[in-house]
C-alpha cells in the first residue's frame, strides 16, 4: 500500500517521464536542434544527439511502468545532458549577449536539473 507522502509524490516521475517523451521526441525528429550541445571533440553529433533520444524515450517509459531502474538511469541521463545544457547557455550569451531572453532563459535552465533529479527519484518501488 502505497503511503499519503507517496501517493503525494507519484506525479513527480510522470512529469520527468512527459518531458523526456517530448525531448527525446524532438532530438529523433530535429536532430539539428541539439546538434550544437555535443562537444566538438566528440564524434558524430547526429549519432550521440539520437542515442540520448532514444535514451530519454526508454527513461519515458521506465518511468511510467513504474520499474525500478528507471529513477536511476533517468538521474544518469539527466546529469549526462548536463554539460549540453551549459554549452548552451554558454553559446547563447557568446551569440545573442548576456541581457537576451535566449540567454537568461538557458541559464535558469541549468539549476532546473536539480528538480527533475529529485522528481524522477520519487514513487519507487518497493524491492520484491
Amino acid at each position: 500500500m502505497t503511503s499519503p507522502s507517496g501517493r503525494r509524490h507519484q506525479w513527480a516521475p510522470k512529469t520527468v517521464a512527459a518531458l523526456f517523451l517530448v525531448s527525446g521526441t524532438v532530438h529523433l525528429v530535429r536532430p539539428s536542434v541539439f546538434e550544437p550541445l555535443i562537444p566538438t571533440a566528440l564524434p558524430n553529433a547526429t549519432g550521440i544527439v539520437y542515442a540520448s533520444g532514444v535514451a530519454e524515450l526508454v527513461c519515458a517509459g521506465g518511468l511510467l511502468a513504474r520499474q525500478r531502474w528507471a529513477g536511476p538511469a533517468s538521474v544518469a541521463l539527466l546529469l549526462a545532458v548536463w554539460p549540453g545544457n551549459l554549452q548552451m547557455a554558454i553559446s547563447a550569451t557568446q551569440s545573442d549577449g548576456i541581457a537576451s531572453l535566449q540567454t537568461i532563459a538557458t541559464w535558469l535552465r541549468l539549476p532546473l536539473q536539480i528538480p527533475l533529479i529529485w522528481m524522477a527519484l520519487q514513487d519507487r518501488p518497493s524491492p520484491e
